[in-house]
């Protein structure tokens, strides 16, 4: 029989979660405060309630991993990366269960990525019976914190850690928080004071897609709910280096006006002029990005929808922004 660890045991740390809820069987991390989630459009909380981006992490010296959990969703991957590579992953579809076999001898940090997509409760983990298991040592890790829609989200990655933020974080050695919301990025100042509440050496804001296709803004409410937003986040970081990404590229709504009269071609210039308007106002560490920059025309056939980049897109994401992203 394996050793048993609860899915509260202090020893495991959930990076990448604002909270954790936790019940006598299992513990379900939130991308919000879930104590507060009726304070959230119910959209949004539901897509809070979903995992993009965060990792159960501990460190031992055995040599095989179980779990037991519940995965509300058709399919999803979970990713076991140990110091730092990953070395298996394992699709959870239908299944209540999951194991990694044969792991290198010796103490390793442990990192199991949970699906981006459905709600995960995991149960408990096992591990070698006469294993060895204690917290991940403190990190000197700078704390990124990337919000966004479904395309930050990216449910259409292969696996969790191939979503363009899961790249880029690791990539760059970032403690990720990955705030993408499918469908439900609408500059809502609940999720500015989360962010505001956080730590974080690094702050980026992928904005338009949804307001554009929700035509919750409009020409006259989106630039200054920009703005609004980015200051309620300074209200705690004054100086952490923030970054505005407008759209990337979308067939079909580049100049085509929605029902409020906006284009992504429209919101772009919006995202520019709140960069350019907070710059001149005296906020020396605002960056902005053309999202165009990231992901252009030359790569529509990347798109299977129009709107979301597939698996080699996102990667394709990750590495321009790379290059593109402040170093810190």
């Amino acid at each position: 029989m394996p050793q048993h660890i609860a899915a509260n045991d202090p020893r495991l740390t959930w990076s990448g979660a604002i909270s954790t809820e936790v019940s006598n069987e299992w513990v379900m991390p939130w991308r919000i405060e879930h104590e507060e989630r009726e304070l959230y459009d119910s959209e949004l909380a539901l897509r809070a309630a979903m995992a993009a981006g965060v990792r159960v992490t501990f460190q031992s010296d055995t040599t095989a991993i179980e779990g037991t959990c519940n995965l509300f969703e058709e399919r999803g991957q979970i990713d076991l990366v140990v110091d730092g590579k990953l070395v298996a992953s394992v699709n959870l579809a239908n299944q209540s269960s999951f194991q990694f076999e044969n792991l290198s001898a010796g103490t390793k940090i442990v990192e199991l990525w949970l699906p981006q997509f459905g709600e995960t409760r995991l149960s408990g983990l096992g591990i070698d019976v006469e294993a060895d298991i204690s917290a991940t040592p403190e990190s000197n890790a700078k704390k990124w914190i990337t919000y966004g829609s479904s395309i930050s989200q990216c449910s259409a990655a292969d696996s969790p850690t191939k979503t363009w933020p899961a790249i880029v974080a690791r990539t760059s050695g970032y403690d990720l928080t990955c705030l993408g919301f499918g469908g439900q990025c609408h500059l809502d100042p609940m999720i500015a004071r989360v962010i505001r509440d956080s730590e974080a050496d690094l702050i980026s804001m992928c904005l338009g897609i949804n307001i554009y296709g929700s035509r919750s803004l409009n020409q006259r409410t989106f630039y200054p709910g920009i703005l609004g937003f980015v200051k309620i986040v300074r209200e705690k970081h004054p100086t952490t280096p923030i970054v505005l990404i407008s759209p990337i590229y979308s067939p079909g709504r580049e100049t085509e006006l929605n029902d409020v009269g906006f284009s992504l071609k429209q919101m772009r210039d919006e995202v520019k002029r709140a960069y350019e308007t907070l710059n001149a106002h005296g906020d020396e560490n605002i960056t902005y990005i053309n999202g165009l920059d990231i992901f252009g025309s030359d790569k529509a056939h990347l798109l299977p929808d129009d709107l979301h980049p597939n698996n080699e897109g996102y990667g394709i994401m990750a590495d321009n922004l790379l290059g593109l992203l402040p170093k810190i």
